[in-house]
């Protein structure tokens, strides 16, 4: 019986691998798509740095920031846009409006692991077509994105690891609101643009008023960029890392229990009436 378990366990697992390797072929072939999503995100980060050089001039720091650390900031989170790129709102979308999704989930496999590992293939594909591109590009025009430490980077990439499951969440239960939703375009889009300006994306949470600080600290926005680029550039003490750390591992419990909910209901739901 217990062979049989790890049999069945196995095979879905090389299921989802299966996914993961044909999601990254399938990502490979458009590389039109793939030379323009680096013109723009170079653009943006350049003007970017343009602009806050230009708001530095005559100031050592801002708000404790020196401009090198500034430009750092900037193509690192350039960086780290890529990682975080999402497609599973869409999947699920696509899926109710075609009205397959009463048949996807009777599938033998998780739907929503299928969507995981389409969105890590098409992170891993990203990485070398955007984000290393991204890089080069950053290194010779504005600096190299040097680390504070040998620890700050080591906590980065934990930090960098919460934020993608975050955003990962965060995305698949939006996406379930199409089942509630017809179109739901528009709504990705002021989603994608909303969580850019609230998470340090954009602009860095410091310059936000005070109060606007404090309620952010509790949304899950500021730990998918503005955590993870403070403790690159090295802006923390131990206090406000170990903070922030538990904060971002409970926004990953909490979404994740979410997602569990809404998964529950949006099956109830398909179950019932059929997709």
């Amino acid at each position: 019986m217990k062979e049989c378990v790890k049999n069945q366990k196995n095979e879905k697992f090389n299921t989802y691998l299966q996914v993961y390797k044909m999601q990254i072929i399938r990502s490979l072939t458009y590389k039109f798509d793939v030379y323009g999503n680096i013109i723009m995100q170079s653009i943006i980060m350049l003007a970017s740095a343009f602009f806050w050089k230009a708001l530095y001039a005559g100031n050592d720091s801002v708000q404790g920031v020196g401009v090198s650390d500034m430009m750092v900031y900037t193509v690192v989170s350039s960086m780290i846009s890529v990682v975080l790129t999402t497609n599973v709102e869409r999947r699920i979308s696509n899926s109710v409006s075609k009205g397959t999704i009463a048949i996807d989930m009777m599938r033998p496999v998780d739907i929503y692991k299928v969507f995981f590992a389409e969105n890590l293939a098409g992170v891993t594909t990203l990485i070398f077509q955007n984000l290393l591109p991204i890089l080069l590009i950053g290194s010779i025009f504005i600096g190299v994105p040097v680390p504070a430490s040998k620890e700050a980077f080591l906590l980065f990439v934990l930090s960098l690891f919460m934020s993608f499951c975050i955003n990962w969440f965060i995305a698949v239960i939006f996406g379930m609101f199409s089942f509630k939703v017809i179109e739901m375009d528009a709504l990705i889009q002021v989603k994608k643009h909303l969580i850019r300006l609230l998470s340090g994306s954009i602009i860095p949470v410091w310059f936000f008023p005070e109060s606007i600080k404090n309620i952010l600290s509790f949304l899950p926005f500021v730990y998918l960029y503005q955590l993870p680029l403070d403790i690159y550039i090295g802006k923390y003490d131990s206090a406000s890392l170990t903070k922030g750390l538990i904060m971002q591992a409970l926004w990953v419990v909490v979404l994740y229990l979410m997602f569990r909910f809404f998964k529950k209901k949006a099956e109830d739901k398909v179950m019932i009436q059929g997709g």
